[in-house]
């Protein structure tokens, strides 16, 4: 336990750090920021006052998805940033692949450059006297820094589990040992106290690899988005892209594996009054908006809870720059601290929910075996 303390104290002083050093000021004891210089070669060119610290501006800058990395700005306000590929179809040019370094800066590459206000952190693609092209904006298929720290994950836990996979085929059924601690009670906790009474002892096989894959892969990203270094620490489960796409799966899972009696409890409810159906379906309206409803709170419960909790910290982590003193940072550090521990807590329980009620929802589609 101590280990683990130790490790997690190292982890919040990094991530305080990393912000510190991700914000342009040479010295925050009292000094004015920088103003009168130009912010390096990056995108500092605002209507703001370049010497007043926008809380705002720092904080959706990291929560938000780009595509680069940024890892620090130095003291003379550069920004040290890793390139990611860029992959665009343009239906005036075709295809185009190359590293975001080529247009962070500013820079137009071969026609495409960063657009800005209605199409800011987005790549849209120029004439030669600087016009928006007529073909409008490219499809962008790019690795995003979510997209990438999801590849990162995939690949995190394909290792984790197929390595497992081959010791248990190897020595067969054994006392868990290392990471084997860690996975296996996880797994059984997702078998015997969500799926099994859920879906039913008969039916829950087949939803396993879903609710197993769906519980790791957010529990996953939930943890390593609380990483502050390279290549962790996006915001992934807080981009409502992303909590979307898992609640349809949810969601085409459930209707998919609906029975004859679910469907007929949605268009015609049993023991419901026949003028609450007919010639007004007011019923069946009800039961649609109940059944989109469901993905929607799926989607907007993980985004929200997690979006939430990184804009806490890093409003927390933002006092030191508002008050323009390392004097704050005492105070900041421990209110940051109390964060960290609930958003660990955080992480763990928003995977669960979701595994939950997922299959809730899968269990309520085949009523017939449903156990209370």
């Amino acid at each position: 336990m101590t280990h683990i303390l130790v490790i997690y104290l190292i982890m919040v002083g990094l991530n305080l750090g990393s912000i510190v050093c991700a914000t342009p000021t040479e010295n925050m004891a009292g000094k004015e920021f920088p103003g009168s210089e130009q912010l390096g070669d990056e995108h500092h060119e605002s209507g703001h006052d370049s010497g007043s610290f926008e809380a705002t501006e720092f904080i959706i800058d990291h929560i938000k998805d780009s595509h680069e990395w940024h890892l620090w700005t130095n003291k003379h306000g550069h920004h040290v940033s890793v390139p990611l590929p860029v992959i665009l179809f343009s239906k005036h040019s075709g295809f185009h692949v190359f590293m975001s370094g080529k247009i962070s800066h500013g820079d137009n590459y071969r026609g495409f450059e960063m657009g800005h206000g209605e199409y800011e952190g987005k790549i849209i693609e120029v004439s030669e006297d600087g016009e928006l092209v007529e073909a409008g904006l490219p499809l962008d298929f790019s690795f995003t820094k979510n997209a990438f720290m999801m590849l990162v994950t995939v690949i995190l836990l394909l290792v984790i589990f197929l390595s497992l996979a081959r010791r248990y085929k190897k020595a067969g059924i054994r006392e868990p040992r290392g990471i084997e601690g860690f996975v296996e009670p996880l797994i059984v906790f997702v078998e015997e106290d969500i799926a099994i009474p859920n879906i039913g002892e008969d039916k829950y096989h087949r939803f396993m690899p879903y609710l197993l894959t769906v519980f790791f892969f957010i529990l996953s990203l939930n943890l390593l988005g609380l990483v502050p270094f390279f290549p962790f620490g996006a915001n992934v489960t807080g981009n409502i892209a992303v909590t979307m796409v898992l609640a349809l799966f949810t969601f085409f899972i459930t209707q998919f594996s609906g029975t004859t009696s679910y469907w007929q409890h949605i268009f015609n409810t049993p023991g419901v009054a026949w003028w609450l159906k007919f010639p007004i379906p007011l019923m069946p309206i009800v039961e649609l908006v109940g059944l989109i409803s469901k993905p929607f709170a799926l989607m907007v419960r993980l985004f929200a809870n997690i979006t939430a909790g990184h804009i806490v910290v890093l409003s927390l982590v933002s006092i030191i720059f508002i008050f323009k003193s390392v004097a704050m940072a005492p105070v900041s550090l421990v209110f940051v601290l109390f964060m960290y521990l609930l958003e660990l807590l955080v992480a763990f329980l928003q995977a669960y929910i979701f595994t939950l009620l997922s299959a809730l929802f899968i269990g309520l589609a085949m009523p017939q075996h449903h156990h209370d």
